[in-house]
């Protein structure tokens, strides 16, 4: 004899903390490192190691600068940072605004953002990383090119 098939109990909806856990400590996880490069400057040489893109080929990388423009992004010095690395700057600010709409959906309950990243995407970052650095290492782009420590 079987038991009668018993009904399933809704889903408890987790608790506004526990939602927040999430963003929150993806939060930590940025900004502790982020504290630590607006505590220990990277305009001062010997803090940091040298970027092996530059030492090996005298090119500028995409990431170059990138210390010293969240540096200075987190000095409040948006100008320096823009100077230092536009693409920091606006990845930065990309991610800012993820971060926001993820703590707002967590806060009220709601689903978070999610971003599809698929292989048109992954060429198009990949075309844009390429163009910044080609770019930011011709006499054109000079003005991206971060300054010489």
């Amino acid at each position: 004899m079987n038991a009668a098939p018993q009904p399933s109990a809704s889903p408890v909806p987790p608790s506004p903390l526990r939602r927040l856990a999430r963003p929150l400590a993806a939060l930590v996880a940025v900004g502790l490192p982020t504290l630590y490069v607006a505590a220990v400057d990277p305009n001062t040489p010997g803090h940091y190691p040298t970027c092996p893109v530059l030492s090996a080929t005298g090119w500028w990388c995409p990431g170059c600068g990138g210390l010293r423009a969240v540096h200075a992004l987190s000095h409040g010095y948006l100008t320096a940072a823009v100077h230092d690395n536009l693409l920091v700057v606006v990845l930065a600010v990309v991610g800012a605004v993820l971060w926001v709409g993820w703590l707002w959906a967590a806060l009220t309950g709601a689903k978070a953002p999610r971003i599809g990243f698929g292989a048109a995407r992954t060429v198009l970052l990949l075309l844009v990383l390429g163009l910044f650095m080609v770019l930011r290492n011709l006499p054109a782009g000079a003005g991206l090119a971060p300054p010489v420590v």
